[in-house]
């Protein structure tokens, strides 16, 4: 769905040189690089969810985009991103499966609902696997994650690879679900 939000934000050329992030390519564990802040800026926008969900949903999300987008130049800037994808996956959670608690929510998506690595974007263009991170199997789980942003882990600076897209496709699964059930 359209960002129109983050092309309004102003970005700065950078001093430091590119930024580079851990970021799943064309395997699990690979990084990427932006030299300017079109490049970013495309990036991100990228990101956006590509299914319709409600309002309060897509603000949110949204919001955690703009915070990462912002992350070019306060890289402080991606974990608070992460932490409020998370607020906006648990809703979108809520929404969906009515259930409380991210890491139920999670396991509804693939206990009641069968999704599997390969219904994921993310994981369709990568390889890899996700299932057990959100079963709470392999850890750190998804919920494990969370947790640890929400009570301040000191020791997590850099973004987690692909989180915010791996939320943007389970957003999406789950409304895409809906249409299309």
């Amino acid at each position: 769905m359209d960002a129109p939000h983050l092309a309004t934000v102003a970005l700065a050329e950078r001093t430091a040189g590119p930024l580079v992030l851990p970021w799943p390519t064309d395997t699990p564990g690979g990084f990427i690089s932006f030299e300017t802040p079109g490049e970013w800026r495309a990036f991100v926008t990228g990101l956006s969810l590509t299914m319709p969900a409600p309002e309060v949903v897509s603000l949110k999300y949204g919001r955690a985009q703009l915070l990462f987008l912002m992350g070019w130049t306060d890289p402080g800037l991606f974990k608070v991103s992460e932490l409020v994808a998370f607020t906006a996956l648990e809703l979108a959670l809520r929404d969906s499966y009515a259930v409380l608690g991210l890491a139920r929510g999670l396991k509804a998506m693939v206990e009641l609902h069968g999704l599997t690595d390969t219904a994921l974007p993310l994981v369709q263009r990568s390889g890899g696997s996700v299932v057990g991170s959100l079963m709470g199997t392999t850890r750190p789980s998804l919920a494990d994650r969370r947790n640890s942003l929400a009570h301040g882990d000191p020791f997590d600076g850099l973004p987690v690879s692909g989180l915010l897209e791996l939320i943007r496709d389970l957003i999406s699964y789950m409304y895409g679900r809906h249409i299309t059930s």
